[in-house]
């Protein structure tokens, strides 16, 4: 992210109005590689194939503010690696990482991970220290400390069901796992922070917030993401693209500035949710319409979704959740002209 990219995020979210809506997407491995025509392995493997694709995305589309930027990741594998899971690249599918606790009577003994040392981490912030120079000679910054949430860690190391059903049957064991995984965090984003002292901002991906009630959200989620949420940066951004109304009125509690949700909810639904205190990233349908749409029916449910905002301040136009596999370049360029037609 430019500068000046980084400064508009910050008006945005400061409440200052823009025109013409800003539009931001945020990009990795789903939709990178095949639209920049490699394999998802040679895109995890090769460092200057993973670098040539995020600079080109950038050269193509400087209007676009991508988040997070320069995205180093080995998909879901990345954090759970660190806990010893099995692993899982196929050469052109995504990547999987299996399940590590098979029952709750393992959690007490789980290590809790050095970032520095385990599973796959130190590749991840080796990839971005050799890519550094390239980086700031295209004239852009590494800005974010980047993980998965850890209810959705949380997720892959028991299973999803197993997991959601030892929140109901053993609370006490699904806390002592949240605190594990919430330390482990911590740490992992302050070395991010550490070795890149450019980063400023926080992004925490967890869709598994959208399947637990209200209950169970203060119990085993508004506490771990108002400490993580609490580290020194002015950009705290979320992406959930599940079901969100539940946890959207917490939001600027935990300390979120940014959001980026599905498509199930209007952008005015969320501002009210949020009292307008924090800024929106979305909503377009991202698989039936940004990607399998026509580039003319892209562009008018853009211009349709920027006028159905009866308030525009903090809202960067995006689709509901990252951007998916097979958006093409035409419907990129598409979307685009929908947010500049508002001027």
């Amino acid at each position: 992210m430019t500068d000046q990219q980084w400064e508009l995020l910050q008006r945005v979210i400061r409440g200052e109005r823009v025109e013409p809506l800003p539009v931001g997407f945020i990009i990795d491995c789903p939709w990178l590689p095949k639209w920049y025509g490699i394999r998802i392995l040679d895109y995890f493997s090769n460092d200057e194939l993973w670098l040539k694709a995020n600079l080109k995305a950038l050269q193509d589309f400087p209007e676009v503010i991508f988040l997070p930027g320069f995205w180093s990741e080995f998909g879901m594998c990345t954090e759970p690696s660190a806990f010893g899971a099995r692993t899982y690249f196929p050469a052109d599918e995504f990547p999987h990482a299996h399940r590590v606790i098979r029952s709750t009577a393992e959690i007490d003994d789980l290590p809790i991970p050095d970032p520095a040392t385990d599973g796959l981490l130190p590749f991840i912030l080796n990839r971005l220290r050799l890519a550094q120079p390239a980086i700031e000679a295209a004239g852009h910054r590494i800005r974010f400390a980047v993980a998965r949430g850890p209810l959705n860690i949380a997720s892959y190391l028991m299973g999803s069901t197993e997991f959601l059903m030892a929140m109901m049957l053993e609370p006490e064991k699904a806390e002592a796992l949240m605190k594990k995984i919430t330390a482990f965090l911590k740490s992992w984003l302050q070395l991010q922070m550490k070795t890149f002292p450019s980063i400023d901002g926080i992004f925490l991906l967890d869709d598994i917030i959208g399947f637990i009630g209200e209950n169970e959200f203060r119990s085993f989620g508004l506490p771990y993401f108002k400490e993580l949420y609490d580290l020194p940066v002015s950009v705290k951004f979320l992406h959930n693209d599940a079901a969100c109304k539940v946890s959207a009125p917490y939001l600027p509690e935990i300390g979120v500035n940014l959001f980026n949700m599905g498509f199930d909810i209007t952008l005015t639904a969320l501002k009210e949710l949020t009292g307008s205190q924090v800024a929106l990233l979305g909503n377009l349908p991202p698989r039936d319409v940004l990607a399998a749409g026509t580039p003319e029916v892209v562009e008018q449910a853009t211009r349709e979704l920027a006028a159905s905002l009866a308030e525009s301040s903090r809202i960067i136009l995006s689709c509901g959740g990252g951007m998916p596999p097979g958006v093409s370049t035409a419907n990129i360029a598409a979307f685009i002209r929908g947010a500049q037609a508002r001027i």
